[in-house]
């Protein structure tokens, strides 16, 4: 209960700082900021790099009898 009050009071919280940065903000040079943006709680997702494919045969003759 106390984590959904303290999360339901940073959602305020990040909503209003989103609104007055975009305030300021110049909009030629920035993006639009987002409640995300200053939300501690929420994660930031970024873009997933593909995991590089490689030959790990020499890991068998080395592990495997």
């Amino acid at each position: 209960m106390a984590d959904a009050k303290q999360t339901d009071a940073w959602n305020h919280t990040a909503a209003v700082l989103a609104m007055l940065a975009n305030t300021h903000r110049n909009p030629k040079k920035t993006r639009p900021f987002k409640p995300s943006d200053f939300h501690p709680g929420m994660r930031r997702t970024r873009p997933k790099e593909p995991i590089p494919k490689v030959d790990i045969s020499i890991l068998k003759t080395v592990f495997v009898k």
